[in-house]
């Protein structure tokens, strides 16, 4: 499975309501210069600080944001899609 397959996986279960927001976080913490986000989760400094201090609806807006910045799509058969 690659670091994308993995963080399409828990963007999945980040959209079910019943569920606690997982964290994307996949053990790859390095920031890009560039784009100033993290290479493993796509999110960026001030949004990793916050995560655990949000509510579970902002968590979602925080997944929502990362699955465009990464290309994920989520399909309507509710299986991620890198």
């Amino acid at each position: 499975m690659t670091e994308l397959e993995a963080l399409a996986g828990l963007a999945e279960l980040a959209q079910c309501i019943d569920n606690r927001v997982p964290s994307p976080c996949i053990s790859v913490c390095r920031m890009d210069d560039s784009s100033s986000l993290c290479l493993g989760c796509f999110r960026t400094l001030d949004e990793i600080v916050k995560w655990g201090s949000s509510a579970d609806a902002d968590k979602r807006v925080v997944w929502q944001r990362i699955t465009q910045r990464a290309g994920i799509t989520l399909a309507a058969s509710g299986e991620p899609t890198p």
